[in-house]
């Protein structure tokens, strides 16, 4: 028999979901870790510190540079991931994050060499930014590619645990140095550790990404032809619609995880007056139940349907806003950690379905592109300024304000997702992963 007839051994079922959950646990692992040394250790090392406030805006604004990165990282991978395969693309991905990180934590402070300082914070974040915008989609499509009938959403929401899996790690590793060396020490040399160990996880997750094979649906695709030359324009050309709309229906996901995240950890320590070594395992605890959500609300995307499951969701979402001021804006530890726990809950239940619901607007052709860029566009509107925003609300009109800031972000993408249903539902444009 030649071997042009032979077909590829398939995926194990274990193997694809360990190379599609340890890629996303390692991405997260290290976005997280800029995201919590931007409100501890960046406006104090990276930036001039004669004014402390205008120093953690500029911290905020370098952490506000991935998002931007996302999509022309989703475009440049995208495009390499529908045309050449899912698993190189992966791989190339996950180097250039892992770089990114390391050198990192390897980069002099401002006292060292001054304006540099956060500029080259910039570009690795820039780095950052887009080898994620790259890993997720295709990560979604490892799992969801490879899925059998009816249990799409079950495997796509096996990369999504690598966010709840990659901040406990990554916030972990920040509360055990802060308790294992003096603050001193921390703010010297010892924040640097988990950005340069980053590398040894890389290492692990390239050895499990290259044991997979290609996706079924994209060797469906190459052998009949269907690739085409740009994904990019043919998304734009083809798909706005499914562009624009899930690019919405992702926005209070993005929202409500950093305000949750990076928004609470700031406002909690520094105005709140709840010691880091309090509020850094309370968010821990409410990751946790995030982690929970997202197993939960994939078998009910299976069941019910991806689009409605996140509609109920962020209508919830909304509703959660209106208690953020009395809750969060207590002060109470217990109230304080109770409000984490709910509204991560929620985002583990918003989160699970989303990257299956959003790989099944576009076709096998184009779906490496459309369901990245539609991912990262989200994250643009919903992440890149949601700290700085909710913190310049805070100042000027309370908490109450941000509250209100999550409960718009949840009736838009709502409505998105509802005009998204009745697209699918009317057009017929919905297309199963595993096709």
């Amino acid at each position: 028999m030649s071997s042009s007839t032979v077909a590829p051994p398939a995926n194990s079922p274990a193997r694809v979901l360990a190379a599609s959950l340890i890629g996303t646990t390692i991405e997260f692992f290290d976005f997280y870790v800029y995201a919590t040394a931007a409100v501890l250790i960046f406006p104090r090392l990276f930036f001039p510190a004669s004014d402390p406030t205008s120093a953690l805006l500029q911290s905020f604004a370098t952490f506000a540079i991935a998002f931007f990165a996302r999509p022309i990282g989703a475009a440049i991978f995208g495009h390499f991931g529908d045309r050449i395969g899912r698993k190189a693309t992966l791989v190339a991905a996950l180097m250039t994050m892992g770089i990114s990180t390391v050198l990192i934590g390897l980069l002099p402070g401002y006292e060292t060499i001054g304006v540099a300082a956060p500029l080259l914070l910039a570009l690795c974040r820039l780095g950052q930014g887009l080898g994620l915008g790259g890993e997720w989609g295709g990560a979604v499509l490892l799992a969801t590619e490879n899925a059998p009938p009816g249990k799409q959403a079950w495997y796509g929401m096996f990369p999504q645990l690598g966010a709840p899996i990659g901040f406990i790690l990554a916030n972990g590793s920040f509360l055990a140095l802060d308790h294992m060396m003096t603050n001193e020490q921390f703010l010297n040399w010892g924040w640097r550790l988990p950005f340069i160990i980053s590398a040894a996880l890389v290492l692990v997750g390239l050895y499990v990404r290259l044991k997979v094979t290609e996706t079924p649906a994209f060797r469906k695709a190459v052998q009949h032809n269907e690739r085409v030359r740009a994904p990019m324009l043919a998304v734009l050309r083809e798909y706005p619609g499914a562009l624009v709309l899930g690019s919405i229906g992702s926005m209070a996901t993005f929202v409500l995880f950093y305000l949750m995240t990076v928004f609470c950890l700031s406002w909690g320590t520094a105005r709140l007056g709840i010691p880091r070594d309090t509020f850094l395992p309370l968010q821990m605890l409410a990751v946790v139940f995030f982690g929970l959500g997202i197993p939960v609300s994939a078998v009910l995307a299976d069941r019910l349907g991806r689009l409605w499951v996140l509609i109920g969701v962020s209508l919830a979402i909304a509703v959660f806003g209106f208690f953020t001021g009395p809750m969060f804006g207590s002060g109470n530890i217990w109230l304080v950690g109770l409000y984490l726990i709910i509204g991560l809950t929620l985002m583990g239940f918003t989160y699970g379905p989303l990257g299956t619901a959003l790989a099944e607007l576009f076709p096998t052709s184009v779906r490496y592109t459309g369901s990245s860029l539609t991912f990262n566009i989200g994250g643009i509107l919903g992440a890149s300024l949601a700290p700085y925003i909710a913190t310049s609300l805070a100042t000027t009109h309370g908490l109450g304000a941000v509250g209100w800031y999550l409960t718009i972000a949840a009736l838009l993408t709502a409505a998105a997702l509802g005009l998204a249903a009745r697209r699918i539902a009317s057009h017929s444009v919905a297309i199963s992963p595993a096709e």
